[in-house]
């Protein structure tokens, strides 16, 4: 299932007057400057404790019981709650905190192209026209602005609340893994989310806010594989067809340009839903750098493939075997051997639960018409962890890429550009959905 029709539950005349008031609280000059601190605070996967901290000090300005969670001596998580009177439903508004590139050129360049741009480093500003750039400064530091704002005007305008509205945003979200020379191996992979719920803090119902204006139920898991190509240590003066000498990196090439072939075929037998999960050849490694008169016998080959919430990691590993094998038995003289070395399921939620379609009146809300169906995806977020971890989920995000993004900037890069129009639409569906749910009696959205 794809796309569903919102169901239309009535607001009374007192629910319209909060969401309007909230509304007419938002402030975009508020946001921007919020938005340029929290950017220009590094906030690197497992280094996260500065930006946590400095939200928690915002949400106790806001009137909120805030804390700070810590995982380790570097990494930590950033929680609040506006309390409710304790008869309705809670809701946790959720974004991770923590960046994906390092933002030293040492480390980065040239692998995300041949210099770090303004919108890869965390030194937040505010350009001209209004727009916030640096590292993560629509995603996921965006986000977090869209939901703080949210939050504030609620609690400013004093609305009383049935169920607590949580404000949770966690280190460790980025689809990555420590280098293995790291002190800690805990980090990413949804690791801060995790240990938050793992540790007491849920809700009946969370809305985490992540790329892309459209409402989802369901998102994509993640499964990393290395394929080690074998041959034998060479050395460049010695004459081809040397009687022990067996190339790595020829083979290699060989085994990257089946699975090139293979992964689309992956892609279209299990797409379902919302979710087409893609595959792609990630990095190679083989040898010294610095040593080139020496052939490696090892070429590394490492392939992220997403997984359907329908499927699980196991499965999508016993998909990989059969293309290893296949690949085996059309060239046997390519020695390999192969390992998955994360896995990271997939989730749903029930698209008829209340948090989808509350989440879907408050995007109809601020984008004054129906919802639509969006394609299906194959981004992995924090929200599957979240579901599988038992709390129905909705997602919901600015439009990517962000409106007047200088076209150089439309890919991924450090998904640094933050335009305040956007992220304020976000902001009222979360006070429509945040109103709508924590304003009842917890029985009306059991029903």
């Amino acid at each position: 299932m794809s796309q569903i029709t919102t169901k239309k539950v009535p607001l009374t005349e007192m629910q319209k007057g909060w969401i309007d008031q909230a509304c007419s609280l938002i402030n975009e000059e508020r946001m921007r400057l919020f938005n340029r601190d929290l950017t220009s605070i590094h906030s690197p996967t497992g280094n996260e404790k500065n930006a946590s901290k400095f939200v928690v000090d915002h949400l106790r300005r806001l009137g909120l019981d805030a804390k700070y969670q810590a995982l380790d001596k570097n990494s930590g998580n950033a929680i609040g709650t506006l309390k409710g009177s304790g008869s309705g439903a809670s809701l946790m508004l959720y974004a991770p905190i923590d960046t994906h590139l390092s933002a030293d050129a040492e480390e980065d360049v040239p692998w995300v192209g041949p210099q770090l741009r303004p919108d890869m480093i965390p030194e937040g500003y505010i350009d001209a026209e209004g727009n916030v750039i640096g590292l993560g400064a629509s995603n996921p530091k965006g986000m977090i602005t869209a939901l703080v704002e949210a939050i504030a005007v609620i609690s400013e305008a004093k609305i009383p609340l049935k169920g607590d509205l949580i404000a949770a945003f966690a280190g460790g979200g980025m689809p990555m893994t420590p280098e293995p020379n790291a002190e800690s191996q805990n980090h990413g992979l949804g690791s801060g989310v995790t240990h938050m719920i793992n540790r007491g803090v849920t809700a009946d119902f969370c809305i985490i806010s992540k790329p892309w204006w459209a409402v989802f139920w369901e998102e994509v898991g993640m499964c990393w594989f290395k394929v080690s190509v074998r041959g034998t240590m060479g050395y460049a003066g010695v004459p081809r067809g040397t009687p022990g000498y067996r190339s790595s990196t020829v083979p290699a090439a060989k085994v990257i340009l089946a699975l090139e072939e293979w992964l689309p075929k992956y892609t279209e037998k299990n797409t379902s839903g919302q979710c087409a999960p893609q595959g792609h050849i990630s990095a190679i490694q083989s040898g010294w750098s610095y040593r080139p008169a020496f052939p490696s016998a090892t070429t590394e080959i490492y392939i992220d493939i997403r997984c359907n919430p329908r499927s699980t990691p196991s499965s999508v590993k016993a998909q990989f075997a059969e293309i290893i094998e296949t690949i085996r038995s059309s060239d046997p003289s390519i020695q390999m051997d192969w390992e998955m070395f994360a896995a990271y399921p997939g989730a749903s939620t029930d698209p008829n639960n209340w948090i989808i379609h509350s989440s879907m009146r408050g995007w109809e809300f601020a984008e004054g018409k129906p919802h639509e169906a969006p394609p299906p995806v194959s981004g992995q977020t924090d929200a599957s962890a979240i579901r599988n971890l038992g709390i129905p989920t909705a997602r919901f995000g600015m439009p990517f890429p962000p409106a007047n993004s200088p076209p150089e900037w439309e890919g991924l890069g450090g998904m640094g550009f933050s335009y305040i129009p956007d992220l304020v639409k976000v902001t009222k569906a979360a006070i429509y959905a945040a109103i709508d749910t924590c304003s009842r009696e917890k029985s009306e959205t059991l029903e």
